[in-house]
């Protein structure tokens, strides 16, 4: 499907909206590896993704693949364990589905993580960067989820996107790493098409035009969420270092492997996060 209807996502809404017992006001995606965050919900009702109407599957290792609606440091939060890709063959639509159902359901604030790749050379892996903003080298190509007809229900036409990432989330993020002693690397993060991984000459190009990290996946999502009014705070998790020589091979095992280290740092982070906000 190229585009989606309200009439598909108001589907998917009044699914979910059936199964739960909570009005979420924080939606969480974790991203590849990242996943043990949402076992920590408290009062969890677990919808399976295949279960909810137009709903897309992810096909990825570490992506479990289901919704997890409950408590978390008090709050109702509305947890994605795991995504899909536009590598996975999915639309932009799809991909970004998720993000209209949650607008549809009053979700207000958009806590996105993923597994990404250095390209700053000051990065290692199991480090946690937060994003202070990002390069949309995907849509600049074309591929932008809010193309084809707009959903006037959610955003206008042509949103502004100077400030992606809340200041206000951003600087709360700060807090809690400081307080907890955790470095918090910051960057820019870009979003390629996958699933290959990029070529040393790829990543020497994305340092140029002034990328930290790289993935496949958050802008498209991120940029739905500021469409429709959402405020956005993204937290990278560095899994391997910038392979700006070509002398090291890059694995997905490796991925997985890193979001084990990473998952205390983030889940410190995330829930120090939502100590500090109000919804």
């Amino acid at each position: 499907m190229e585009t989606h209807t309200l009439e598909t996502i108001y589907q998917a809404r009044d699914y979910v909206r059936s199964k739960i017992h909570l009005q979420p006001r924080i939606g969480l995606i974790l991203g590849s590896g990242l996943g043990g965050l949402a076992d920590q919900v408290a009062h969890p009702t677990h919808l399976e993704y295949r279960e909810i109407p137009h709903w897309p599957v992810s096909t990825v290792q570490g992506h479990s693949g289901r919704l997890v609606v409950g408590e978390l440091e008090g709050k109702a939060v509305m947890v994605m364990q795991g995504r899909a890709h536009y590598y996975e063959g999915y639309t932009m639509a799809q991909v970004t589905f998720p993000i209209r159902v949650m607008q549809s359901l009053g979700v207000q604030i958009l806590m996105v993580t993923n597994a990404a790749g250095a390209v700053n050379p000051a990065f290692e892996p199991g480090d946690v960067m937060l994003i202070t903003d990002h390069i949309n080298l995907i849509g600049m190509a074309g591929l932008n989820p809010l193309r084809g007809p707009n959903l006037d229900a959610f955003g206008e036409r042509f949103p502004d996107m100077s400030q992606a990432y809340d200041r206000e989330l951003m600087s709360h993020c700060r807090a809690v790493a400081n307080e907890a002693g955790l470095t918090l690397r910051e960057g820019v993060y870009i979003c390629l098409a996958g699933p290959s991984f990029e070529t040393p000459a790829d990543l020497r190009f994305l340092r140029l035009i002034g990328a930290d990290a790289v993935g496949m996946s958050t802008v498209p999502e991120v940029t739905v969420a500021r469409h429709g009014g959402m405020r956005v705070l993204g937290l990278s998790g560095i899994s391997n270092k910038a392979n700006l020589d070509g002398n090291t091979l890059t694995t997905h095992e490796e991925v997985l492997q890193a979001g084990k280290i990473l998952v205390p740092k983030l889940t410190a982070l995330i829930r120090g996060v939502l100590q500090r906000i109000h919804v």
